[in-house]
């Protein structure tokens, strides 16, 4: 009994434990449940402040205990509780998806400097991916302050860290994943938005974190990823070959699959 307790104390407080990806995973179910907001005012030109949370169909505010990430949903049944207006699943789904995305962060990362940095990274990336899979647009509004406070995250953690040449990184990965869409852009640019020029440049501060080589495994991924699904578009949902589809998210998953298992892919690539 007594080693079995000390085994699980050693879990708790090692790294790899449970403690960080469970807060993290709490932490992902609120911050879902924010996205939802941004995700549908944002485009909108709405603020994401004011006013509160309400019913689109009768406008009655929504009560703290009503808003409570799946739970709330799942005790209403997906309704509204004054006008039993049907509440879509997409709320509950993109906030367990979020939980479950920052729980793998935070397994990945654990108790480290970088991880506020990859979690907000995390967070963007869903919102991005779902305002462009709606709109086919990735907003400014969002790109360009979660840039700023990608700089800041990450450099605080590289100085933290006690690895202050990962600034030097950072900079480097920003402009390589910048630079690489911008010219493929330019070369075509009906192939693309800027915007996805936009959303490299931000992947690539993250990446570059880790090192270039996480660079090139993020866009590479995010290129085949998007292949894979235009395709597959293409013969399930007979789109066709002038159809516009949104990059944003395979930028997104080329992204995170690099930040999680970077390192293997590469030292796969280079044995």
């Amino acid at each position: 009994m007594c080693a079995l307790t000390r085994e699980l104390a050693t879990a708790v407080v090692d790294n790899t434990g449970v403690i960080v990806p469970v807060i993290s995973g709490l932490y992902g179910l609120a911050i879902g449940s924010f996205l939802n907001v941004v995700v549908y005012r944002v485009p909108a030109g709405l603020s994401v402040n004011r006013p509160r949370s309400h019913c689109p169909q009768c406008e009655t505010d929504i009560c703290w205990y009503d808003n409570i990430p799946v739970v709330s949903w799942v005790l209403l049944r997906g309704e509204c509780r004054r006008c039993t207006t049907r509440i879509s699943t997409r709320y509950p789904a993109v906030e367990l998806f979020t939980a479950i995305l920052f729980a793998v962060v935070g397994w990945s990362t654990g108790w480290s400097p970088e991880l506020p940095a990859m979690l907000a990274f995390a967070a963007v990336l869903v919102a991005l991916s779902i305002i462009d899979i709606d709109t086919k647009t990735l907003p400014n509004k969002i790109i360009y302050p979660a840039t700023a406070a990608a700089i800041a995250l990450l450099g605080g953690a590289a100085v933290l860290g006690g690895e202050p040449d990962r600034l030097i990184w950072i900079g480097a990965g920003g402009a390589l994943g910048f630079g690489i869409l911008f010219v493929i852009w330019f070369v075509a640019p009906g192939g693309m938005g800027y915007g996805d020029v936009r959303l490299s440049g931000y992947l690539g501060l993250h990446l570059g974190y880790f090192g270039l080589g996480h660079v090139a495994v993020g866009l590479f991924l995010g290129f085949l990823s998007g292949a894979v699904g235009g395709l597959l578009l293409m013969v399930v949902a007979g789109r066709s070959r002038t159809s516009t589809i949104p990059f944003g998210p395979y930028l997104a998953l080329g992204a995170i699959v690099s930040v999680l298992y970077g390192d293997a892919i590469l030292d796969a690539y280079l044995q």
